[in-house]
This record gives C-alpha cells, structure tokens and sequence, in this order.
C-alpha cells in the first residue's frame, strides 16, 4: 500500500466554514495506508476519528468510527395529502402535534411496549453475536426517535424543481431525522474495538481510525451489520411516518430520504482509474448525479430537498445539514431554552419539546452551507419548519 496521503478537497474555507481541528481529521485520515481520496463538506466539525461532514474512500476496507457510532443515521421526508393551509390553523396544527407525540417517542432508551410490526424483523439477526442479542431492543425501539439532534416535525413544502413528482407549489410535508438506535450503536462499539486491538501501530490520535479488512472474518460481519442496520433505520422511520399518517387519516404523495452516516461499495475515478473504493459519508448525503437527498437546517431555519450532480471532486456527496456551530456544552451554557422556545413561537414556529444544545444559534448558516456547495447539488424544494419535536432538555445526546 502506498504511504503517500491521499489526496483531498475542501468545500469551504478553513476558519469561516469550518476549523482547522476538522481539517487535521481529514488529513489524519488521509494519512492512513488505505486511504484513496477525501473531501469535506461545509457543515463540517470535529467528531470521532474522521470530522463530521467527512466523506472518505478507502480500499478494500471499511472503518468503523468513520460510519460513525450512529449508523446510517437518515433524513425521510413524507408529503401529504393535506392542504399547506392548515398550518395557519390553530387547531389543525394542534392535530398535527398530537400525531407527533403520540405516535413517536424521544429519548435515550425510548422504547414501545407493544413492538411495532415491520419486515425488516424478519431478517436475519443471527450472523453476529451483537445484532443476535440486540434484536430484541431494536424490536421495542423501532419507530423511535432517540435524541442529541434527531427531530421529528411538520412543515410547509415548498416546491420549486423537478423530482419529486409534484407541482411547483405548496404542501405540508413530515420530516424525520434518526437512525439505528441503541443496536447501531453497539455495533460500532463492538467492531470499532476489535479494529483497533488490530492495528497497535496507529496512535492514539488515530485509533478511531482503526480499519477492518473487508476480507476478514470481523470486517464481512461488521459490513453485514451495518447494512442490516441500513434496513432497520430505513424501517425506524417508515413505521414513523405510516403511524404519523394514519393517525391523521392522510395519504402519501411524495417522498424522499436518504442515510449520511454509512459506507457504500462506489465506483471513482483515483488518479486517472476507475475504481471500486469503499465511500464513507460520516455526516455527509450522498448526491451522485439527479439522486435526490434531504438536507435539513435547524428548527428555525429552512431545510433543501436536492438533486445531486455527481461531483466526483466530493466523492458525489454533499453535507447532511447546517452543520454545529458551537459544541453542546457551550449550548448549553450560552442558551436558555424557555427563551428559545418563545422566539420560535414569535415566529410561527412550535416546539412541543427540545433541549437548549439544540437551539438555532449553536448551527452554522443553511444559506451559507449551501452557497458553498451549488457544484454538488441542485435544489428543487424548500422546507420551512412549523411543528417541532426533540427529545427533552437535559437528554444525553446520542447522534
């Protein structure tokens, strides 16, 4: 393997975008002997390993921590069959409200009693020791939300582009940000841990970057086990969505969704050769050419549905969101969420429930994110939020 770092670019500007401690994540990764090529997205900040926001190829391996502990954490956007209009309605936003509370559930540990029913169950859990003994708790945690930034909340659609299927206009549509919960979770934890026991040579600024050969035994497991938690995190938020609608009596016209936090077998041009490399998005949308993708704001800023333009300089991705602009702790600190909450509601925005890390001003500009990334994608609709859910104050974070 070459020892030569891998090539990477930057959508964005050290310092005004993102900082430098994001940028010494990517390189560090790039530094790795397997390592192909990277990019990072506007939205990026520092996470474990690689900076959220980092996409990265690899060969013939895959990463653990730069999946990331959530795996395919995901965006799903559902369009209604209900009229814009009711959201300037007191009492129909009072209905919306109630399918969210009732029909969801937010929280470390948040579960159903009754499990929800969903194919996805079906599968096979047994090829690992982890997702065997975890199937149970993802079966009572399916068509939850969790917490730290996954949200479920109504808003108004506008829609401006094609690919959706729908008229240039207005609609209500539902937006939901989740995961794999507690078992994708401990399906990093697990495989992360035998990476790294793998390779002592790498210090401990880079154990989170610790890989498994795909041809290992531990590698075909841990790759097995995160596409299985793809299947259940797209299954979380499809039982959110069908009891959502069918609490309101609604029907489905349109849709889109897409993970961020996985790895995909992709095909890139590497120095001049086409070549197969494993892409890991670690907070980053896949946007190859006219596939569509959700990229969300905060709860008082807007979200982009786009259509991607199969950039290979980024790896044909984009960023999952506006990306933090301070840390939880300093949100915490800087931030009162009764005040928060007040000036949404000036604003024509509920927020049923949140914690003050989550407040508007610890996200960087939508706008701006975007601007930064106008060769990567296209935008075809906008979502301005209008009923929000998170998990409640004084929630650890789990994202």
């Amino acid at each position: 393997m070459s020892m030569t770092p891998a090539p990477y670019r930057l959508f964005g500007e050290v310092g005004t975008d993102f900082d430098q401690p994001s940028l010494d994540q990517l390189t560090s990764a790039c530094s790795l002997p397997v390592s192909a090529r990277a990019a990072l997205m506007p939205d990026a900040h520092v996470g474990y390993g690689l900076p959220i926001g980092g996409v990265l190829a690899t060969r013939n391996c895959v990463i653990p921590y730069a999946v990331g502990v959530d795996i395919a954490c995901r965006m799903k956007m559902t369009v209604l069959d209900v009229p814009a209009t009711d959201l300037e309605k007191q009492h129909r936003r009072d209905q919306l409200a109630r399918a969210i509370e009732r029909e969801t559930r937010f929280g470390v540990g948040a579960e159903f009693q009754k499990p929800n029913s969903h194919p996805v169950m079906d599968l096979d859990w047994s090829f690992c020791h982890i997702t065997r003994t975890n199937k149970d708790k993802a079966w009572r945690q399916l068509g939850t939300s969790g917490s730290g930034n996954h949200f479920v909340e109504f808003g108004r659609l506008t829609v401006t582009g094609e690919g959706l299927g729908l008229a240039p206009g207005e609609y209500i549509a539902l937006l939901s940000h989740s995961g794999s919960r507690g078992t994708g979770a401990a399906v990093c934890d697990h495989y992360s841990r035998i990476a790294t026991a793998m390779h002592p040579e790498l210090g401990k600024d880079q154990s989170r970057l610790a890989w498994l050969d795909l041809a290992s035994q531990a590698g075909g497991e841990y790759w097995d086990a995160m596409n299985l938690m793809g299947e259940y995190a797209a299954a979380n938020h499809a039982v959110i969505h069908a009891r959502i609608a069918a609490h309101l009596d609604a029907s489905v016209i349109a849709g889109v969704e897409n993970h961020h936090n996985f790895a995909w077998k992709e095909r890139h041009v590497i120095d001049g050769t086409d070549e197969e490399v494993i892409v890991h998005r670690k907070g980053a949308t896949p946007a190859g050419a006219g596939v569509l993708g959700v990229i969300p704001g905060s709860m008082a800023a807007p979200g982009f549905v786009v259509r991607g333009r199969g950039n290979n300089e980024s790896l044909c991705s984009a960023s999952h969101g506006a990306g933090r602009a301070m840390s939880r702790t300093k949100a915490r600190d800087t931030f009162r969420f009764g005040t928060v909450r007040g000036d949404l509601e000036r604003r024509g925005i509920t927020v049923l429930s949140a914690g003050s890390d989550e407040s508007p001003g610890a996200y960087k500009d939508i706008h701006q994110v975007m601007a930064r990334q106008a060769d990567l994608v296209e935008v075809i609709a906008r979502f301005d939020p209008a009923i929000v859910k998170m998990a409640p104050e004084g929630e650890r974070a789990e994202d």
